[in-house]
């Protein structure tokens, strides 16, 4: 779901990717279906195995495990606490993929400014 809402709404400021501990095989029906709603297709997306080898040219791994991750993580490590919706009812997917759509805005938001700089007042002049 994240990486869904991050190619939907922050292609401008991230390049997303993600995998799980221990993924599924398959993304389930009820991922594809709540998403759709709010009109990301997850059709072409699978669930990746996390490599910790591979997070050395990463600038910001988003931990939504639970879990501490396998060592070496070279880039920061940010813990988004999610509940799993696995097995749960439509109403439970949707809660959780609100609440990971909201994570995910905040982060892009936060990024965009960072990507702007810092801001400096200058004073007015009036006549």
């Amino acid at each position: 779901m994240a990486e869904g809402f991050a190619k939907l709404y922050g292609k401008d400021v991230l390049i997303a990717s993600s995998s799980g501990l221990a993924p599924t095989e398959i993304i389930v029906r009820e991922t594809i279906e709540c998403m759709r709603e709010k009109g990301v297709d997850l059709t072409n997306h699978f669930p990746k195995r996390y490599d910790p080898h591979a997070t050395v040219s990463l600038d910001l791994i988003i931990n939504m495990s639970g879990y501490d991750l396998p060592e070496p993580t070279v880039p920061p490590i940010r813990n988004w606490m999610v509940r799993d919706p696995i097995g749960q009812s439509e109403e439970v997917y949707r809660e959780c993929r609100d609440h990971i759509e909201r994570q995910v805005m905040q982060l892009i938001l936060q990024l965009r400014r960072e990507a702007r700089g810092p801001v400096h007042k200058l004073p007015l002049k009036t006549r």
